[in-house]
């Protein structure tokens, strides 16, 4: 994948006979999806970009009729591909906010200078996203992996994306 390139999306099964296809979004906002363009999509192993003619809310998701895509057999090259736009077309963030995908692989240390191991994945709660820290094989603690809440107030103290690391006030053994 491009370096510059960032998914947001995949396209699902093909909807009716029209081209029409069945959008999954990564969006919070799934149709925010829609306000970035123009979708990058990888076609005989190499990334292009499609331009949208239309889209639209369908029970409780979303299809999308790319141009030049007509019928059932030309948008069926498109199940299941992956949506990227170029990291250009994302919205600057303001200070002390991160897109999700800056924060996998930083290394995790506790203010006491304990490494706690790297973010392997990011979860939704209600509340608060949550870090999921996988842990380093020789943890002196036996962990596998660590569910630290991404508080910024309390538990998160540093986001350095430079050195690659986040610093937690996190205590190693919960």
């Amino acid at each position: 994948m491009g370096k510059d390139l960032v998914v947001l999306g995949k396209f699902g099964a093909v909807y009716g006979i029209n081209g029409w296809l069945k959008v999954i979004s990564y969006t919070d906002i799934p149709e925010g999806i829609f306000d970035y363009t123009p979708w990058q999509i990888q076609s005989q192993g190499k990334w292009q970009p499609v331009q949208i003619s239309s889209w639209k809310r369908h029970s409780n998701g979303l299809i999308v009729k790319l141009e030049g895509v007509s019928d059932r057999d030309q948008a069926q090259i498109f199940v299941n591909a992956e949506i990227a736009v170029t990291q250009a077309s994302l919205p600057a963030l303001d200070d002390g906010e991160f897109y999700w995908k800056d924060l996998m692989g930083l290394t995790v240390v506790n203010e006491a200078g304990y490494d706690l191991g790297v973010v392997d994945d990011i979860m939704e709660t209600g509340s608060n996203d949550v870090l999921v820290v996988k842990a380093n094989r020789t943890d002196a603690f036996g962990k596998k992996e660590r569910l630290i809440p991404f508080l910024t107030d309390s538990v998160i103290k540093i986001v350095d994306k430079t050195q690659g690391r986040i610093i937690v006030d996190w205590d190693p053994d919960f």
